[in-house]
């Protein structure tokens, strides 16, 4: 069986691998805040509770969470570019619909769509950037991932509110739907030679793969005690970001009496601190093996702002500068944790374990928005901020263990 060559990418290569799947996670993230962005405008629409409108954030991230396992054997067997392509254009068609619907129940099965396709991006993305981009660039490419993440986090809340302003939320959410299906048409274009299918790693054929194994020791694999401890990070990580994410803007305006605009350029600006923190870390990472020092530093750091901040009562500009902050030395640990997970990882294992810790993300992300919606619909909008500040706190008891069972293997 003839084997593919083993020379070493070039950074043009490089780059464009690490270009098209950065536009493919920034769609991702972007859609996980095309709803909550506009949470207080559907309220208003279909009068429900934030409750209810958790209930949505839940259902995406339960949905997302529970396939994205089977989204990284799907990759493993399929390849990455193929299932990429197919839960982008699902993500993309299920939120447009959003846009669509006349009562707020018809929101909850295209959640559950929109969760679907969401899942295949963490262990597809993550397949290709491990099998493609030199070793020596991998954190970088790691980092570049976080970061297109984030910036679609942070470009959601002002897109979303810029549009519904101008027209309403039902413009917005049609027009996010479409650029994410202006992605997809991106990526068949100047990426059908990036990724292999199925995705191969320069010494392996295309044919012959790295077997897949029996149920029982795939099973065995993914709950040893150190892909669990990664597990555990990401499900404690997103039960923090997710808080900001989906009610920090509502909880802003109950809690320090910011407008509905200063709110989003808080959350924001926190998304873009995120996004620079990353940028610097995939630096750090490629010049360090203590990623777990990185990682714990920055949680507690990002923790003791978040404090400062519920803790006291500063005015609109204070209170973005230090969101801000958090935002830095959160994202400082992104690309540190990617390593984390990668040392962790069995060779040829990449999909099954990058999709069975990232559901970590969804499941962390589907527990929390339900118990912060009945906490504002009962007026203590603090609790938002009072639970991000421990889940991040948490985390850097899990990269202890994660340490400790690499260095132990």
């Amino acid at each position: 069986m003839t084997t593919l060559p083993t020379s070493q990418p070039s950074l043009g290569r490089d780059i464009r691998v690490m270009g098209l799947v950065g536009a493919a996670h920034w769609a991702s993230h972007f859609f996980h805040l095309v709803l909550p962005s506009v949470f207080l405008l559907l309220r208003d629409e279909f009068q429900v509770s934030f409750a209810a409108l958790g209930l949505l954030t839940t259902v995406l991230y339960g949905s997302s969470g529970i396939a994205q396992t089977a989204a990284g054997f799907l990759v493993d067997r399929f390849g990455a570019r193929r299932v990429l392509l197919a839960g982008l254009s699902l993500l993309s068609i299920a939120t447009l619909a959003c846009g669509l619907v006349q009562s707020y129940w018809m929101l909850i099965p295209l959640s559950a769509l929109a969760g679907l396709g969401n899942s295949v991006f963490h262990p597809a993305d993550l397949s290709i950037l491990t099998a493609k981009v030199s070793s020596h660039r991998l954190g970088r490419g790691y980092a570049t991932h976080a970061l297109c993440g984030n910036l679609g986090w942070a470009a959601a809340p002002i897109f979303m509110i810029a549009i519904a302003q101008t027209w309403d939320w039902r413009v917005a959410v049609i027009c996010a739907g479409l650029i994410g299906l202006t992605i997809v048409a991106a990526f068949l274009i100047w990426g059908a030679d990036l990724a292999d299918d199925p995705i191969s790693t320069g010494t392996t054929s295309v044919v012959d793969r790295v077997p897949m194994g029996k149920l029982e020791d795939n099973i065995r694999m993914l709950f040893s005690t150190t892909i669990i401890s990664c597990f555990l990070y990401f499900a404690f990580l997103a039960a923090a970001l997710i808080g900001i994410q989906s009610f920090g803007m509502p909880a802003m305006v109950d809690l320090f009496g910011m407008t509905l605009a200063e709110a989003g350029r808080t959350v924001t600006g926190f998304l873009l601190g995120t996004a620079g923190g990353i940028f610097f870390g995939g630096i750090a990472a490629d010049r360090t093996d203590r990623h777990d020092r990185i990682a714990i530093a920055g949680m507690i750091t990002s923790s003791l702002f978040v404090l400062i901040i519920v803790m006291n009562s500063f005015g609109p500009g204070l209170i973005l500068g230090l969101f801000v902050a958090a935002g830095i030395a959160s994202g400082i640990t992104t690309p540190s944790r990617d390593m984390l997970v990668r040392a962790a990882t069995p060779k040829g294992a990449s999909g099954r374990v990058f999709g069975f810790v990232y559901s970590g993300l969804d499941l962390g992300s589907a527990a929390i928005p339900l118990v912060l919606g009945v906490a504002l619909d009962h007026g203590h909008p603090e609790a938002v901020f009072y639970s991000v500040a421990g889940f991040l706190a948490i985390t850097a008891l899990t990269v202890v263990q994660v340490r400790r069972q690499v260095v132990a293997a």
